[in-house]
């Protein structure tokens, strides 16, 4: 690429304009060629803009239209994965306890599985966040709602000391990730209902003591 296009300027100025149904379907065509890119071989890196325009059927300009740079790409395709991810962590989060085993497990087994559907993206995101400090951010941005959401579920469950709700959550939350993506960049080195099964015996030990 003749320029870093992460961070080049918009030949036209972004505007977010109405959530109309074109700009959605556009939106949702790019982000879904971007993902498609990838999954064929191709790195975040390596991708510019007019072949993730050329891949959803737009134009250079039209891309600058709908979003700022390839950062914001990225940023928005974050979002949309961890959106899908916190549907699935919400099983648990807003469960009434009748089994809160079951309700980790089953979230578990759930986020897995997106782990494994939306793989390319994920790992792309998780490796650009290593060198772009905005991505970084914004990462760990929204894995901030998953402690937040871990944490009142822990309050809740009034198992552990006061005041340690939140460091726990913290700790069971970037716990997931990196094991979820460890598995995912080492092309499962456990089988997945192995790995589900420790990750539930930790939080059921953790969360629960003595009530596990």
């Amino acid at each position: 690429m003749a320029a870093d296009e992460s961070r080049t300027t918009s030949p036209v100025a972004h505007r977010e304009g109405p959530a109309t149904a074109k700009r959605a379907q556009i939106q949702a065509e790019v982000l879904r060629a971007t993902e498609q890119l990838l999954a064929e071989g191709s790195s975040y890196a390596d991708l510019n803009v007019e072949r993730i325009a050329t891949a959803a059927g737009i134009s250079r300009t039209a891309f600058y239209f709908y979003f700022r740079d390839k950062r914001d790409l990225l940023m928005r395709l974050a979002g949309d994965v961890t959106e899908l991810l916190y549907a699935q962590a919400d099983i648990w989060f807003s469960g009434e306890g009748d089994d809160p085993e079951q309700e980790i497990r089953e979230a578990l087994t759930r986020i897995a599985e997106l782990y494994r559907e939306h793989g390319v993206l994920i790992r792309a995101i998780v490796e650009v966040s290593t060198y772009e400090e905005d991505i970084a951010t914004f990462w760990r941005g929204l894995l901030s709602r998953f402690v937040d959401a871990t944490a009142r579920r822990i309050e809740i469950e009034d198992q552990l000391p006061e005041g340690t709700a939140y460091a726990t959550a913290f700790a069971l939350t970037w716990m997931v990730e990196r094991t979820f993506y460890q598995q995912l960049v080492q092309d499962e080195p456990l089988p997945q209902a192995e790995m589900v099964d420790a990750v539930v015996r930790i939080y059921r030990g953790t969360v629960y003591g003595l009530r596990a």
